[in-house]
């Protein structure tokens, strides 16, 4: 004999299948936490899915499983989908960021090294290169690399209650871009695609990076002056 009236019974289906279609393609959030964010990526990565074929799903994790690896993760993962996966996943406590696709095929929608590059622009690419290269090889390699969507963002300094904000600006970037990507390659135009959102948060972050290098250089020459007059006076 049923304990349970059918009512509830029908009321805790009704839930359960509802959050199975909710987490669809935020996959799994356990960072966020905000029905305004999920929201977003669920209609983008429905009409993404609908038009493409291609699931892009989104993965927001406090920390890896311990003793697994980034790589590994995902291929536990891939293995629960059959159709065209590509995973976007963020570990917080690791600071990892990585994209993973159920067939390598996939790769030929969306630029992975593009999406996952941390200089947001050509100009800072160089300056990073100038940097950080220590040989022509290594200085051509880091100046090639950017367009990142995602981590000139997440690199930004944030105040404690401002992370989550941060994170999850930074991941819906990133998912956006991934998402353009492989609608543009279907010749296919999203209509839940913010692209021009997109590109304006990409532009305040180049902009934030320009001017910084240019107080950087105008700071430097002030120093030079000041130091070169203070040794001609005393000389």
């Amino acid at each position: 004999m049923c304990i349970y009236p059918r009512g509830l019974i029908a009321l805790i289906l009704t839930i359960l299948f509802q959050t199975t279609l909710s987490a669809e393609y935020l996959y799994k959030d356990e960072v966020v936490h905000r029905s305004a964010f999920q929201d977003q990526i669920e209609r983008l990565g429905r009409e993404l899915h609908d038009r493409t074929g291609i699931s892009l799903r989104l993965i927001m994790l406090k920390e890896l499983p311990k003793g697994t690896s980034m790589v590994e993760y995902e291929k536990t993962v891939l293995t629960n989908f059959t159709e065209p996966t590509v995973l976007l996943i963020f570990a917080e406590l690791n600071s990892e960021i990585d994209i993973a696709v159920s067939d390598k095929s996939l790769y030929k929608y969306f630029n992975r090294r593009q999406v996952l590059s941390p200089s947001a622009s050509a100009i800072q690419a160089f300056v990073m290169a100038i940097a950080n290269a220590d040989s022509w090889e290594h200085f051509n390699e880091i100046r090639t690399d950017y367009g990142g969507s995602i981590l000139p963002l997440i690199a930004g300094k944030a105040k404690p209650e401002q992370l989550i904000g941060k994170y999850a600006a930074s991941m819906f970037n990133g998912y956006v871009d991934i998402s353009h990507q492989i609608a543009t390659s279907h010749n296919v135009v999203l209509k839940d695609d913010p692209g021009d959102t997109n590109q304006e948060t990409l532009f305040y972050v180049k902009l934030f990076f320009y001017s910084f290098v240019f107080y950087a250089i105008v700071m430097y020459i002030r120093r030079y002056l000041y130091r070169r007059r203070y040794k001609n006076e005393y000389e």
